[in-house]
């Protein structure tokens, strides 16, 4: 079942978080361009960052027993990332059910943008069984992106 239903913006100011991210070496292949499943990481880390930054530090989450497992992810490319890159990762939180909630990223360098994405994630116990979602996420999450 799909659940993906944000369209993500092109516009940085649609997102309500902005996370920085330097393409290692490592990251790249032998084109010198970003190799796709380092994207996930780059939306990881910044969603990490967004919810520490909104009082939420994902560690403490998970000491009170909630865990977002990742349960869907679209990344749409539409210009290579390159190595030393300073990437901006716009993060916003879109949609929310009582159990899940969709984040929209926008990855841009130097305003431009390269990628959009999409994860959706589910609310889950220390076990991995479906939870009812915290209320502030659900209070955070908007309609508006889609």
């Amino acid at each position: 079942m799909r659940r993906l239903s944000i369209d993500p913006p092109l516009d940085s100011e649609a997102y309500a978080h902005v996370h920085q991210v330097r393409v290692r070496f490592a990251e790249t292949d032998a084109m010198g361009v970003v190799h796709h499943a380092n994207y996930p990481l780059y939306l990881e880390e910044a969603r990490v960052a967004w919810l520490r930054a909104v009082g939420h530090d994902y560690a403490a989450l998970r000491a009170e027993g909630i865990d977002f497992a990742v349960i869907e992810a679209f990344v749409q490319y539409r210009s290579p990332l390159r190595f030393d890159d300073v990437v901006d990762v716009h993060v916003a939180i879109g949609k929310a059910t009582r159990m899940t909630f969709q984040v929209a990223y926008l990855l841009t360098v130097d305003g431009d943008p390269r990628a959009t994405a999409v994860t959706v994630h589910a609310s889950v116990d220390p076990e991995g069984r479906p939870a009812r979602m915290p209320a502030w996420a659900k209070a955070m999450a908007t309609d508006a992106l889609g």
